[in-house]
């Protein structure tokens, strides 16, 4: 097997790997700058499109800015095309990306802080190569190479040299690329049904309870509240009032083993950074630890910052498992209303409500007082009945294809070193 392995496969550089002229660096920032965004128009590729180590898809084609098309023509030199990989040069290096064949946009153009490359499809396969540039090993290797002044750096001649093992056989390339492929399809297609689910419990929640669109609302009495009028039989709550819902405090404790802790929000980058980094600890104490509870929802602390767990019934094994971080702030939810608290603050309501009672204060995140500020309708016990026989039963079904979206990210990431060093061969 050795031997085969080093006749049919060699090292070889990325460089050698593009068309001629086909790995460039972004235009210069001032070349890019907002003076030039449109309404519509090219789509900017940028970090946020990208991917580490392929954990959230190959390639996120939605959330871009648009480039004016006539200053597009002058730095037409960065534009991406389909099957063109992507690498971040300044930020979160290690970041990479391929854009699909049949992606939503015919031309991109990359930003200042990316490098494209174009492959050469005599050479090699551009997904094989993918693989192979987001694998954990390359993309520490891309970290290695950075040089950091302020910010991360990785340059267009560092990106040149890195080196792939790729088998002589283009025809060998594609057979290993579409297996890995076919576990990130999979993925991709679970997640949409997972957020078309989600999106679906978060509609009945706003028709029921913001419109107040429920079963037979017609022949319902409207009275005044503290916060609009409101069906006769309902009440206002407060988060965390120990009626309704309780503030989940956190705890010095001692556990052995390992779990999986879910740390906090970066402010500056806006986004949940070391999410499932495992950690390991063996009868030490850990300062003011924070466990998930039954019928628990935590969001993210910090101003500006969207991140809700969620743990039910549904993932009850998954409880003893997770350790998070203080930077989050959980709702323990009584009286059987876990879904209702669930979808109120998984809302861009709820966060707004947290970001307005946050700015002006000197922390950068909620505190416990602020929390018990915020006012929720509750509804009727014989309505939020029924509402969880609605809700219920798709969240669990979205939590069921999240675990088993953890089970082929875990086989696949067990088979793409294996297959992308030529150890399992096909």
């Amino acid at each position: 097997m050795k031997n085969n392995i080093k006749t049919t496969w060699r090292k070889v550089k990325l460089g050698e790997l593009v068309i001629p002229g086909g790995s460039v660096s972004g235009p210069f920032g001032s070349d890019i700058k907002s003076i030039y965004f449109r309404p519509k128009g090219v789509p900017i590729i940028r970090g946020n499109n990208l991917t580490m180590n392929i954990d959230k898809g190959r390639y996120k084609d939605d959330d871009y800015i648009f480039l004016d098309p006539k200053k597009f023509e002058e730095l037409k030199k960065a534009e991406a095309l389909p099957e063109d990989i992507i690498i971040t040069a300044r930020g979160t290096i290690g970041q990479t990306g391929i854009i699909p064949r049949n992606s939503k946009y015919p031309r991109y153009i990359i930003s200042a802080n990316q490098l494209r490359f174009r492959i050469d499809k005599q050479k090699a396969d551009p997904l094989f190569v993918y693989y192979q540039l987001s694998s954990k090993y390359m993309a520490q290797q891309m970290q290695n190479y950075s040089v950091n002044v302020g910010v991360p750096n990785f340059n267009l001649t560092a990106a040149r040299n890195l080196e792939l093992l790729i088998p002589e056989d283009i025809n060998e390339q594609k057979p290993i690329a579409d297996i890995l492929s076919a576990f990130d399809d999979k993925i991709e297609v679970n997640n949409k049904i997972i957020k078309t689910l989600e999106e679906m419990a978060q509609e009945v929640f706003k028709e029921w309870f913001v419109r107040f669109r429920f079963s037979g609302w017609q022949k319902v009495k409207f009275v005044d509240s503290e916060l609009e009028k409101i069906p006769e039989e309902w009440k206002v709550g407060y988060l965390g009032d120990g009626i309704y819902s309780e503030i989940i405090k956190p705890k010095v404790k001692k556990f052995e083993g390992e779990k999986i802790y879910l740390a906090t929000a970066d402010v500056e980058k806006n986004e949940i950074v070391n999410e499932k980094t495992k950690i390991s600890y063996n009868n030490r104490p850990i300062r003011a630890n924070m466990e998930p509870v039954l019928n628990s929802i935590w969001f993210a602390k910090m101003i500006n910052t969207y991140k809700v767990l969620f743990f039910f019934e549904g993932n009850k094994e998954d409880i003893e498992k997770y350790i998070l971080s203080t930077g989050f702030m959980g709702i323990k939810a009584l009286k059987d209303m876990q879904y209702y608290l669930y979808l109120f603050i998984n809302s861009i309501e709820f966060h707004q409500i947290k970001d307005t009672l946050v700015q002006g204060a000197v922390q950068e995140a909620i505190t416990n007082t602020n929390v018990k500020q915020i006012q929720f309708l509750v509804p009727s016990e014989t309505l939020l009945n029924e509402f969880n026989k609605k809700v219920e039963p798709l969240l669990i079904m979205a939590y069921k294809l999240k675990k088993e979206n953890q089970k082929l990210t875990a086989l696949r990431d067990l088979l793409l070193p294996k297959l992308m060093s030529g150890e399992t061969r096909l």
